[in-house]
């Protein structure tokens, strides 16, 4: 079993920064993309950053030069540097990752989500 656990959100005023962690535990073997997803109300969830394992990352047209993702193989985790936050930012924030596990099968993971609010 793999269980990835965010942390880090908040509710925050616009232009503010918040950074949103996540760490992937279990029976895990290798781990290949990780990123960030987020869903807001009435929408679908929707691609912020992913960064695989070598370091090559990929973000949405909306939050390219204010949020940036990082990861740290040894410690199975990745993180989302958001700054100059804006209301339309407001959304659920879930972790994804790619993980190898028991069998050495490969599979999508997801955490349970971590809530960002952002005030105007």
């Amino acid at each position: 079993q793999v269980q990835l656990v965010e942390s880090g959100g908040d509710s925050v005023q616009a232009g503010g920064s918040l950074r949103l962690s996540c760490a992937a535990s279990g029976i895990i073997f290798s781990i290949r993309g990780m990123g960030w997803y987020r869903q807001a109300p009435g929408k679908q969830r929707e691609l912020v950053a992913r960064i695989t394992r070598d370091g090559s990352t990929t973000n949405a047209d909306s939050v390219k030069g204010r949020f940036t993702i990082s990861r740290d193989n040894a410690k199975n985790t990745v993180h989302l540097q958001m700054n100059s936050l804006k209301p339309e930012d407001t959304a659920v924030y879930y972790c994804n990752a790619n993980v190898k596990t028991t069998g050495l099968l490969w599979g999508d993971y997801w955490g349970q989500g971590t809530q960002v609010t952002v005030s105007s």
